[in-house]
């Protein structure tokens, strides 16, 4: 199997990091995208960036800074997956795509630990709540209804007038007043951010009278590591960008696709080594691709072969059934090249010799 290739033709891993280099070396703004690595690669693609003064974004940091962004302006109440698991009487699931943010939810979450009653309601679940396998009470059905759910069910679990809805929301309120621990689960990657606000604003509404908390769902290809990662190096999350030395964080200006579609952006590097995804831009842009699918490599300008995190190679991720970052040892390591590896030979070779 080829570990590199050139325009679709097959090459060393050498020279295709020498021609990654030239094409980094003459852009005047590039932009370092998909980030779909584990700790090592994203520390390396963000080293890499500062290097070429371009700007990193993550494909999933749409739904990543939806729930930052609730996060900092109004507080967000959190728990942990294990410690729902462990203690919760009441799960509230909000909205659609649950189970696919997290295939593993209802093995690591809605089951039962140790005989331990437990009641799950979901709230405008859709299609999403008929697959999950286990006993759910349903209160909606559309997701274009859960904005006025919720602010109903805030509104009477305050004892305020709920204004209309077509679904009994008195006695919900009152049982959720009741519980010992509740969490509310949700994915950002299916809610608008004023959803998940108020959402967050219930959570601490319940707490003046029980103990109840959240838990949003991590969006996938590794998007907390990364974001952890971008945080203790830069202060920033992803979307941030280094053209000016520092880093400047602007979720519009660092758009990845936006600025390859506006013309701004003059080459890109694509990481996926967690996924086949491919990037959202539709402008052509030169661009190096880094990703564990050969399917992505053929229309690269430059491309390499790189194994996937915690199964060609140890890594650290972020471990969604413990919520925290987690090393992932494997048994026996490929001959696969890991993201970190290649970004630190393309930089080696720019100017100055940047080490990732």
């Amino acid at each position: 199997m080829a570990e590199a290739w050139i325009r679709g033709k097959p090459v060393t891993i050498k020279a295709a990091a020498d021609d990654a280099a030239r094409l980094l070396g003459a852009s005047r703004m590039p932009v370092i995208a998909g980030l779909g690595t584990d700790v090592a690669g994203a520390r390396a693609a963000i080293a890499l960036a500062r290097q070429v003064g371009g700007a990193i974004d993550h494909m999933h940091a749409a739904a990543l800074l939806r729930d930052l962004d609730v996060m900092r302006e109004g507080g967000m109440m959190m728990t942990t997956p294990n410690e729902a698991r462990l203690r919760a009487d009441l799960l509230l699931l909000v909205g659609p795509g649950l189970s696919r943010a997290w295939p593993e939810l209802p093995a690591r979450l809605l089951h039962a630990v140790a005989g331990k009653a437990r009641r799950i309601v979901w709230l405008c679940g859709g299609a999403d709540a008929d697959t999950i396998g286990v006993p759910v009470e349903r209160v909606g059905t559309d997701a274009a209804e859960l904005p006025l759910l919720l602010a109903s069910l805030r509104a009477r679990c305050g004892g305020r007038p709920g204004g209309r809805s077509a679904y009994p929301l008195d006695a919900l309120a009152a049982d959720l007043a009741k519980v010992k621990f509740g969490v509310a689960v949700w994915s950002a990657e299916a809610l608008e951010a004023l959803t998940v606000e108020m959402l967050c604003g219930l959570v601490c509404d319940l707490n003046e009278t029980t103990r109840f908390s959240g838990l949003p769902l991590a969006p996938g290809d590794n998007a907390i590591a990364v974001r952890e990662v971008s945080g203790w190096l830069t202060g920033l999350p992803p979307r941030t960008g280094f053209g000016r030395g520092d880093g400047e964080h602007d979720p519009w200006r660092f758009d990845a696709a936006r600025l390859v579609d506006s013309g701004e952006a003059d080459c890109a590097v694509w990481i996926s080594a967690l996924s086949p995804t491919k990037p959202a831009w539709r402008r052509p842009v030169p661009t190096i691709v880094l990703a564990q699918d050969e399917t992505l490599c053929g229309t690269a300008a430059v491309a390499f072969a790189v194994g996937r995190p915690g199964v060609d190679h140890d890594s650290v991720s972020y471990a969604p059934t413990t919520g925290t970052l987690a090393p992932q040892l494997v048994e026996r390591a490929s001959q696969a090249a890991s993201v970190a590896d290649v970004l630190g030979r393309i930089a080696a070779r720019l100017p100055g010799g940047g080490s990732c």
